[in-house]
Formats: C-alpha cells, sequence, structure tokens
C-alpha cells in the first residue's frame, strides 16, 4: 500500500503541475479536429482506424484542418499521409497536422511497475495537458482508449469524441478477481491468496468508479463491437451518446481467393501474436484430441500457427509451444511461421480449410473476419465480438463454429475435417459473404453517420 500511496503523491503532484500550467496558458479552441493518438506506428487495427476515421471527417467538413498529437518524434505530416496510403490503403484528402508529444514516458506500461493500470489512466492526463495547451481543437478524437483525458479537453472547451476499442476494466475482469481464477491478466500469486484477492477487487472497484465518471464526459462514444457497447454503457452510463461502429476490416485481398482448396492434406491456421492472452496452448491441446477421435480413413491435418512476437517472453512463449508439440508427439503435423510478410500470410489462409481463435472476451476479433473472409471456416471462442457480432448465422446458413473448452474446440475441428467438399464451400460461401458486413466502406458510413451532428453546423 506504501507503494500505491507513493505512486499516487507523485502522480498528484504531476497533475496540479499540469492544471496550474493549463489554467495559465488555455487557449480557445480553433476550428480543427484533433486525433488523440500517441503511438501512430503500431501497424494495428487501431492505427487504421484512425487514418479512416481522418478520411471521414476530412470528407465530412471540407477544409477543416486535422492534426494528430504522437509522441513518435519522427513523425511528419508527409510522412504521416504516406504511411496512411502505403500501409493500409486510406489516401487522406491533405497531409494531417502533427502535434508532437514530449512526455509519453507517462503512459508506457514499463514507467508503472506497480498499479499499472491507474498509473497509465493518470499519465494520460498529463500528456494530453501537454497536447491541448500546445494545440487546442473544437473537435477532440480519442481513438487510443485514453478516457481519463475526457474532463481536461471538456475543460479546455473541446467536443469530445472516442472510439473505444475495448474497457480499460470490465465486469468480467473484477469477476475473474473475485471468483480467484488465474489469467494473464490476474496473477497466479495474487488468484492464489484471499487477502491480496480482496485488494486488488477494492483496487478495481475504486478504478471502475473513476473510469466511469471521466467517460461519461464524452459528447459522443462510439464503440467497436456489441461486447463493448454494453460495457461501456453499464460503466460510463450514457447509452444515448453511445453508438457502435464496427472496425474497418481490409479483406478485399482476402476475399479474391477462390473457395477450392487442397485437403491433401487439410490445413489448420492460427493467426495471432505470441502474447499470453491468445490461448494458443489450447489451440495445440485441443488439435492433439482431435486427432485421437479422428476417424483412421481420414488425412491427418497441419495446423500452422502464424504470428509475431514482441519481446524475449514472447520468444519463450512461442518455445514453449514447439516443446508442448513434442511432448504431444504432434510436432511432425505442427507448424510455426514468424513474422512473415503479409503476402506470405495471405498464401497460407488461401490453403486452409478452418482458423482457430481461442482468446476469452476478445472485443472485436478481426483475425475471425479475415478467416471468414478468406474461405477459413472459423472455429472461434465462444464470447465477446466473434459470438456477439461476427460468426453468426448470413441468411439462414452457418457461417462458423463457437467453443470455450478444450473438447468444444475439439469437437469442431472433427466436424469440419468431417464436411464433404461440397458442405464446406457452402459453409466457407456464408462465412465470406458474412466478412463483408466489416468492410471499410461501412464502417466510413457508420462512421460519418455518428459524427456528423456533431462536426456540422446546425441550421437555422
Amino acid at each position: 500500500m506504501a507503494i500505491l500511496a507513493g505512486l499516487v503523491a507523485v502522480l498528484s503532484a504531476l497533475l496540479a503541475a499540469a492544471l496550474r500550467r493549463l489554467l495559465r496558458i488555455r487557449h480557445q479552441p480553433v476550428p480543427a479536429a484533433g486525433f488523440f493518438h500517441p503511438y501512430t506506428n503500431d501497424g494495428g487495427g487501431g492505427e487504421r482506424v484512425l487514418w479512416c476515421a481522418v478520411r471521414a471527417v476530412q470528407e465530412l467538413r471540407l477544409g477543416l484542418p486535422c492534426a494528430v498529437f504522437t509522441g513518435d518524434a519522427d513523425a511528419s505530416p508527409e510522412g504521416l499521409a504516406a504511411r496512411a496510403l502505403d500501409r493500409f490503403g486510406v489516401r487522406l484528402l491533405s497531409p494531417p497536422q502533427v502535434v508532437h508529444l514530449n512526455k509519453r514516458k507517462w503512459i508506457e506500461a514499463s514507467t508503472y511497475p506497480h498499479f499499472t493500470m491507474i498509473g497509465q489512466s493518470l499519465g494520460s492526463v498529463y500528456l494530453a495537458g501537454e497536447a491541448l495547451t500546445t494545440f487546442t481543437p473544437q473537435f477532440y478524437f480519442d481513438t487510443s482508449g485514453y478516457a481519463f483525458t475526457y474532463p481536461l479537453a471538456r475543460l479546455f472547451g473541446c467536443n469530445v469524441i472516442s472510439y473505444t476499442h475495448y474497457p480499460t476494466i470490465s465486469s468480467d475482469m473484477v469477476g475473474r478477481v473475485k471468483q480467484r481464477s488465474s489469467m494473464y491478466n490476474n496473477d497466479s500469486r495474487i488468484a492464489g491468496s484471499i487477502w491480496l484477492s480482496r485488494c486488488k477487487i477494492l483496487y478495481y472497484t475504486i478504478f471502475s468508479w473513476l473510469y466511469g465518471l471521466v467517460g461519461s464526459c464524452a459528447h459522443l462514444v462510439m464503440v467497436n463491437s456489441s461486447w463493448t457497447k454494453s460495457h461501456i454503457v453499464n460503466i460510463w452510463k450514457i447509452p444515448e451518446c453511445t453508438k457502435r461502429v464496427y472496425p474497418p476490416c481490409d479483406t478485399s485481398a482476402l476475399q479474391m481467393l477462390p473457395l477450392e482448396r487442397s485437403t491433401a492434406p487439410p490445413v489448420l491456421i492460427s493467426v495471432a501474436q505470441f502474447r499470453p492472452e491468445k490461448a494458443h496452448g489450447l489451440q495445440l491441446e485441443a488439435f492433439a484430441l482431435a486427432l485421437t477421435r479422428l476417424d483412421p480413413r481420414f488425412p491427418k491435418p497441419k495446423l500452422q500457427f502464424v504470428g509475431s512476437c514482441r519481446n524475449k517472453e514472447d520468444l519463450e512463449r512461442l518455445q514453449k509451444l514447439k516443446d508442448r508439440a513434442f511432448e504431444l508427439h504432434i510436432d511432425e503435423l505442427v507448424e510455426f511461421y514468424k513474422d512473415i510478410s503479409y503476402m506470405e500470410l495471405v498464401q497460407l489462409l488461401g490453403g486452409a480449410i478452418a482458423g482457430l481463435h481461442s482468446m476469452t472476451d476478445e472485443h472485436f476479433g478481426i483475425v475471425v473476419v479475415e478467416y471468414m473472409a478468406a474461405g477459413a471456416i472459423p472455429i472461434a471462442h465462444k464470447s465477446a465480438g466473434p459470438m456477439m457480432d461476427i460468426v453468426l448465422d448470413e441468411d439462414g446458413h452457418q457461417t462458423g463454429f463457437l467453443a470455450s473448452k478444450k473438447e468444444e474446440f475439439a469437437d469442431a475441428i472433427i466436424k469440419v475435417l468431417s464436411m464433404s467438399e461440397q458442405e464446406r464451400q457452402e459453409m466457407a460461401a456464408a462465412s465470406r459473404k458474412r466478412a463483408q458486413r466489416f468492410s471499410g466502406q461501412r464502417f466510413h458510413e457508420d462512421f460519418t453517420e455518428a459524427v456528423q451532428p456533431i462536426l456540422l453546423p446546425r441550421e437555422a
């Protein structure tokens, strides 16, 4: 508790200094849209949302200046515009202004070895103070999930617009601590201790209350899935301002892949970073179980793991997967692909008959959409985005399978392997059609409809 007290004292001093500074330097908002996105080079779905959102705003309000708040020192207007086009295929109408942030360390997890969640949240307020005293836009867009910055942006006179990919805290997280379930976000040491679990419940309860308070300061909240919407509405309690806008999924290259593919041998694929929450081990165990139950008349399938490693821990996790495959005596049927190019990924997806996904409470699940667009029947975790939004019937036709336990994943694998070619192609076709609901064009239309009442001047 002494550590928490010290952390709070330091952050309180920083926030007090930031508040004193802004009260002296505060400017009137200028007619512009500012996008608070401190990391503009992560290359993921969040960055795609950023550039699609900038493009949509530029088209809706022609001539409205757009600025990006970023901590990337090498970012430039022309460089960001080129990146949006080269990496994501998004052509901006004009390069965005760049507002450089020098205090990004205050939102980095490494700055807070303990109480990381509250540390990063309060640190984001300090960073937003630097951003808004440098440039104060009329429209403040948060596309990275820093809800604690919203009251500050309101204080500066901005209209606050949020695109929230997932809640920083949810009732599911609190529930796991209460049940003392050990997971990637609940250390086994805490799960094994009643006293530590109670302390963490108190910490989560206080944080959840604060999160609800700051989130309710947004004028408009867009969320990426039904699961995220249910949690955000429950915590922020502004349902009338909360809209579901599915993220843009660029699946054009995948949609072109033929549905016919070789089944000699049949290939299952798993695409995900080698992070603990992706639960690769569950997939491996399910695959091994399916092999023991598979009719001997069917050819032995292969399982391909495709992903990237961020650090040493991810590399160690990958090696443990390889070791476990050897222990299960299935190493000859399991292949690993690390840090491959997008074109190589497309080629692998084009040869797979099914795609595995096993992350619990994945807020959306873009990789599941990619499986479906590629013609690989999804076998996804029965929770959150995949269950509520993605793997649903299309025109009365089944589009895939949902599972949560090892046995359920194994059963789904066997069902796919046992399908006739016609049955597989029919399900793959329905799955591909379902994936079209999550296109970039659909995002553009829904995003524009949501922000239009705020961005366009009201008619007299």
